[in-house]
């Protein structure tokens, strides 16, 4: 290649990055994270949902507080319109009582409770070996999930972060308040 053509090269080269940059600015810290679904299909960048309120949740199969995944379930179908993703995370941490393979994960959760919500394959989420997600999670909340079910509320912006032990139910008045204030940000 002649060297004049190198200046016209690299501006060309240029022009494309500002966009990616500004992309990438987008995106608050907190969603950069990607994860295989559970169905293990694809793998999915958190990023997709920036300006959206999430709400994360550990979740097990065999808990006694399994059966919020309907509640769960009932809330993400009520305000995903709205601006709420509810975001599954199965995770063995706690009295193994999440033991099944992704796709057995993903069939209980289908079949039981008819889950539409966002699931992820199973992750560790607290410990040494804790996903780097939830990590940076239990750091901006203060709080670590001390049991299947804990929720974490994270606002449009990816900046703050409320934690709700796993007997806070997803119809409890105080975590709808939280979510409606969230959701009422933009």
């Amino acid at each position: 290649m002649p060297l004049s053509l190198f200046p016209a090269v690299a501006l060309a080269i240029s022009a494309f990055a500002p966009p990616l940059a500004a992309a990438a600015e987008q995106c608050p810290p907190l969603l950069q994270h990607s994860f295989t679904t559970l169905q293990g299909q694809t793998t999915q960048s958190l990023c997709q949902w920036r300006g959206k309120v999430l709400l994360v949740v550990n979740t097990a199969s065999y808990c006694g507080l399994t059966a919020q995944y309907d509640g769960l379930e009932k809330l993400y179908a009520r305000l995903r319109d709205k601006g709420l993703v509810v975001v599954g995370f199965p995770s063995n941490d706690f009295g193994d009582q999440e033991p099944g393979n992704n796709q057995e994960i993903a069939e209980f959760c289908r079949l039981t409770y008819g889950v539409q919500f966002p699931m992820f394959a199973k992750a560790t989420v607290v410990g040494a070996n804790a996903s780097p997600f939830y990590a940076q999670l239990a750091k901006a909340a203060g709080e670590q999930p001390r049991w299947n079910f804990h929720k974490y509320l994270i606002d449009r912006g990816g900046r703050q972060v409320l934690s709700f032990g796993s007997r806070v139910k997803p119809d409890d008045p105080m975590l709808l308040a939280r979510i409606d204030q969230f959701l009422g940000k933009q």
